[in-house]
């Protein structure tokens, strides 16, 4: 999934060149090449399917050149992530009625290469069998606020796999003291946002908890993997609800199940996840950029063009950005306010800064 465009990561993050398409790890890889590489160990390129919006079609080839045209999804519109799973899905069924399917971010860090791909193939043999929707887990190392948390019980799911547990709640991105208390309860997880299922499984969820969006897509039958799919999607969109999968069916359904697991997961949504996993200095400051001198100042995420010299001093826990012609100073804190700071630039600025 590569269609968001990543606002609280404001200025580096724009309309037009989301932090999907990014280098914000200075690694030489955007965020979505990586992703690929990494699915690239699981499965065969012709496998691997990029849901993305039609203005980042041209994103989406230039980085995934293996790709062909047919495995770049384009929606006409933002949806949210329900339609867009469904999309990809009616499209697969054409190909392969039995396939067994992993859905993924395509800005995630995964530091742990090797346990994500154990946790994935572990996963599928679950799902190929098994008429369960299952969901990642991560074991939550602190208790944040910006993650959504799934709370499981100790019924096993019908697999051999003593890591997958039924699912009992879901909660949005609680506040700080429900947070602890989750942490300290041993049994809610971060939801990672990834999820496995077979193609029956999740076309039958859909039947029964999204009747008329599974209609709307159906109705496309013949027409995917053709020169009339791109026409027929437009009409498709112009009428589906937009509403994620956890709302829509994640939270309703009665076989979801959640795989516990760490694979060095970081949802890097925010510059404070990007913080956190970047190498600091002895003041605990995260530094992008050559020629950044930094004084009396601690706790804070600084990323700068690499050529330009910046001088800061006497700051505690800020985030300091800059992105072509935008400076972003927040308070690491507040950072959560970025989206206002983007919509209020958007009324009073334009479109040109965002």
């Amino acid at each position: 999934m590569a269609g968001g465009i990543g606002a609280r990561f404001w200025p580096m993050s724009k309309t037009l060149r989301p932090k999907q398409f990014i280098d914000i790890l200075g690694t030489g890889e955007t965020l979505i090449q990586r992703t690929f590489n990494r699915f690239e160990n699981i499965c065969p390129v012709e496998n691997i399917y990029v849901v993305t919006n039609e203005k980042y079609r041209e994103l989406v080839r230039k980085q995934l050149p293996k790709l062909s045209d047919d495995q770049i999804l384009c929606e006409p519109m933002a949806r949210n992530t329900a339609p867009c799973i469904a999309y990809a899905c009616h499209k697969i069924s054409e190909k392969n009625p039995n396939a067994n399917i992993v859905v993924a971010p395509s800005d995630h860090i995964i530091l742990k290469e090797d346990s994500f791909t154990e946790v994935i193939l572990a996963g599928l043999n679950a799902t190929e069998n098994h008429d369960i929707l299952l969901t990642l887990g991560i074991h939550p190392s602190r208790p944040d606020t910006g993650y959504g948390y799934i709370q499981f019980n100790e019924t096993q799911a019908p697999t051999f796999d003593s890591r997958i547990s039924k699912v009992k709640t879901f909660t949005e991105k609680p506040q700080l003291d429900i947070a602890r208390s989750f942490l300290e309860s041993g049994d809610f997880l971060w939801n990672s946002g990834i999820f496995l299922w077979n193609l029956k499984s999740i076309m039958h969820a859909f039947e029964k908890y999204l009747p008329e969006m599974s209609d709307a897509f159906r109705e496309g039958r013949g027409i995917y993997n053709t020169s009339e799919e791109q026409d027929f999607i437009a009409k498709a969109y112009a009428v589906v609800k937009s509403i994620s999968i956890d709302y829509g069916i994640m939270e309703k359904a009665g076989n979801v199940f959640v795989l516990a697991a760490d694979f060095g997961w970081s949802d890097l949504g925010t510059w404070g996840s990007l913080y956190d996993v970047r190498p600091k200095d002895m003041r605990g400051n995260a530094i992008i950029g050559n020629n950044v001198m930094i004084y009396d100042s601690d706790n804070c995420i600084v990323n700068m063009p690499q050529d330009k010299l910046v001088v800061l001093q006497g700051l505690n826990d800020y985030i300091v950005v800059e992105d072509d012609n935008t400076l972003l100073i927040c308070r690491k804190q507040e950072e959560q306010q970025i989206r206002r700071f983007v919509e209020d630039v958007r009324a009073a600025r334009g479109e040109n800064f965002v």
